[in-house]
């Protein structure tokens, strides 16, 4: 009750004033405004509704997977408006604005009957117009309606306007649109927009000098920018903060210190963080207000910064790519597109996680494990690393052009070793080999469309880098390659899985890696990574992983052009490393499946003792005879209605030692004396026919059994 009449007494003052300064007693002026509230209130029934779609129009944000801004989007008519709420402000900013613009904008109905009697009064008295008394509700409507002219009607308009506004969006709607609307200035509209173009941080936590040039601009936006107008918007800042100190937001020495700090000169650049993952996202959902990635945004800079600082110790004109994906779902938790964005000599507009470059090295592991697969090796297989020719026209040698001689398939692999490299690729089959990774989802390019060769061993082919992250983390996964998820929120159902090998040729392909001479400087046995060099030093690649996170990076030029030096063991190599110190943690290596064959080479299997041993003295080379490579056999299997079983297929060889071991697709399915053997399948398809001799001799061929 006292309240209430403490609230009259304040009304009575004005309205008397009024009163006396008019000529009409108190009574005749109480029954004035009771018309005029009768006629308000049909007026504003008899208004239009009021078009709130263009005051809802908000400037894309996409953030990372906490809710961190990585990028804003300007709206189609170029003004920075991001998405903003009081929950989202600091509290003092919010204390200080109605300290400041409202006193009773939680009391009002959108128009404050004080502040008008007040300004009506100051007008009658000085026959001008000294205050508006305009209300935080009717500054809302002037922004969502604007007009030009600065007349009785206009004010009229504004106050039935904000009347309809509270009722239908109720105080805290009403403050949020301020809150987006307030205009700061050149492009820029709501406190969010001024905050990051000010002061380069959200306003959830402002300082109290912050705060108050953030209440003061809107008023003059144009006249009190700091950027043009330093001294103005002191002086409007230091008027604010005299005001809350009066009005007891703030005390006197809280208002004394935050005087004394300097307004900002200059604006700051909005945030590009994840600059070319921002522009997918808006392409892929455009018209969306917010977009949230699944990008960790604390990583993200920390990547960017790397590969801007390793591509400028590289060389002129250089870039970097640096994709991180996250094992367990195949979230991508990085994608660093470029050594930087707005650098037209590195081109870093171009995205290189999605350019199709040569991966050389780098897709060896996957030709191991799918002789792995086959059975044709283990790890500790002999294999034989000296000048060989496999076609009349190739004979591939090593990067340092030495050979080591008789290794195991372990080191061969840890080595980069080229000759053993090919001679496993010859055993697995070119085409195979490109079927297999594309099958696993990578986007292979074969150069001019031509047919595999056994040069894709080396990187005779195309892919990208997101691509051959995806391989990588399936050797983590036990083989099952992931679809990378770029968006945050709950993962999608999985379809089939895209396996590139199974789980144990998958184990035995991270063991080896993980063994692998680290770079200078760097801790070994700690990730599982590989290397790779492209033909001409174009381009220099590294990828890793652990149980938890894999790595991939591409240093080199975007145009393609040669640099020479540029390899991916002194180049890419370091890059991943640090890349996994940032990431933090200690590495996890990946479990071993449980059937996996442990053992030196002496305790293998006769036939998994060593690859491509010559013939005993005296003996012909081991060669499948029939079915021949690429043949279409018919076995009845296409007929739906067969009542007998259907035929075995012949197999026969020529040459070798035996006992020979015949396996289809990795699994052994005879062994004998003879060179004769018979082979059931149980339905059509192709299929992989390998035999392997007592010297670890082997051939293989392709057939469709039909």
């Amino acid at each position: 009750m006292e309240r209430g009449r403490t609230r009259l007494r304040r009304l009575a003052w004005p309205m008397r004033r009024i009163a006396g300064l008019a000529g009409i007693g108190l009574a005749g002026l109480i029954l004035l405004v009771a018309a005029a509230g009768a006629w308000a209130w049909r007026a504003m029934e008899t208004l239009p509704p009021l078009d709130l779609a263009p005051a809802s129009a908000r400037s894309t944000v996409v953030l990372d997977r906490s809710g961190a801004l990585l990028r804003p989007f300007a709206t189609a008519d170029g003004r920075w408006r991001l998405p903003v709420g009081a929950e989202s402000v600091d509290p003092r900013f919010l204390a200080m604005l109605r300290a400041y613009e409202d006193r009773r904008f939680a009391a009002h109905p959108g128009v404050d009957p004080v502040a008008l009697a007040r300004a009506a009064g100051q007008w009658l008295a000085h026959r001008r117009i000294v205050s508006g008394g305009s209300t935080l509700s009717m500054q809302v409507a002037r922004l969502v309606e604007p007009r030009r002219a600065r007349s009785l009607d206009a004010k009229l308009r504004q106050a039935l306007r904000a009347v309809a506004l509270e009722r239908s969006l109720g105080k805290a709607g009403v403050l949020d649109l301020y809150l987006a609307l307030a205009p700061y200035g050149g492009a820029l509209e709501g406190v969010r927009a001024a905050s990051l173009a000010y002061f380069g941080r959200e306003p959830v936590r402002l300082t109290a000098a912050e705060a108050a040039l953030l209440v003061a601009l809107p008023q003059a936006p144009e006249a009190r920018r700091p950027d043009r107008f330093p001294e103005r918007a002191r002086a409007a800042r230091d008027r604010v903060l005299d005001i809350a100190a009066a009005r007891g937001v703030l005390d006197r020495a809280e208002a004394a210190a935050a005087k004394a700090e300097p307004v900002p000169r200059a604006k700051r650049p909005f945030p590009m963080i994840a600059a070319h993952a921002a522009e997918e996202a808006l392409a892929e959902t455009p018209g969306t207000p917010v977009i949230r990635l699944s990008l960790d945004g604390r990583l993200q800079a920390s990547l960017e910064a790397l590969a801007a600082e390793r591509a400028a110790a590289a060389g002129p004109g250089l870039s970097a790519a640096i994709l991180v994906l996250d094992n367990r779902e195949g979230r991508v938790l990085a994608q660093v597109g470029s050594a930087g964005y707005l650098e037209p000599e590195r081109r870093g507009a171009i995205d290189m996680t999605r350019a199709v470059r040569s991966p050389g090295s780098a897709l060896k592991p996957f030709v191991y494990a799918m002789a792995f697969e086959a059975g044709l090796a283990h790890p500790e297989t002999l294999v034989e690393d000296r000048p060989a020719r496999f076609s009349a026209s190739y004979a591939p040698e090593n990067f340092d052009q030495t050979y080591q001689g008789t290794v195991t398939a372990r080191r061969a692999l840890q080595l980069s070793l080229n000759v053993p490299a090919v001679a496993l690729m010859e055993a697995v089959g070119p085409a195979r080999f490109i079927a297999r990774l594309r099958a696993a989802g990578a986007d292979i390019r074969l150069p001019r469309e031509a047919a595999p060769g056994l040069p894709v061993a080396l990187g005779g082919l195309g892919l990208t880098l997101t691509d051959l992250a995806r391989l990588y983390a399936g050797l983590a996964r036990g083989g099952d390659v992931p679809d990378p998820l770029r968006r945050a929120g709950p993962a999608p159902e999985r379809g089939p899985g895209r396996a590139i090998t199974e789980p144990v040729a998958a184990w035995y392909a991270a063991d080896i890696l993980r063994g692998a001479p680290p770079p200078e400087n760097a801790l070994p046995n700690r990730i599982a990574y590989k290397t790779g060099t492209s033909f001409g030093y174009r381009d220099a690649w590294a990828a890793g992983f652990d149980r938890r996170v894999t790595v991939a990076v591409w240093v080199g030029r975007p145009d393609g052009a040669a640099v020479p030096g540029l390899v991916g063991r002194f180049v890419a190599a370091p890059i991943l490393f640090d890349a996994f110190a940032r990431i933090g943690g200690e590495p996890e290596p990946v479990p071993r499946p449980f059937d996996a064959l442990v053992a030196d080479t002496a305790g293998l299997p006769p036939p998994l003792r060593r690859l491509g041993r010559d013939a005993a003295p005296g003996s012909q080379a081991l060669k499948i005879a029939f079915p021949p490579d690429g043949a279409r056999v018919d076995l009845g299997l296409s007929e739906r209605a067969r009542p007998e079983p259907a035929d075995g297929l012949a197999l026969k060889a020529l040459g070798g030692v035996p006992p020979l071991t015949w396996m289809v697709d990795g699994t052994p399915v005879a062994q004998t004396a003879r060179r004769n053997a018979a082979w059931t399948p149980d339905g059509a398809g192709f299929a992989r026919i390998s035999v392997l001799d007592a010297t670890g001799a082997s051939d293989s061929v392709t057939v469709r059994v039909e």
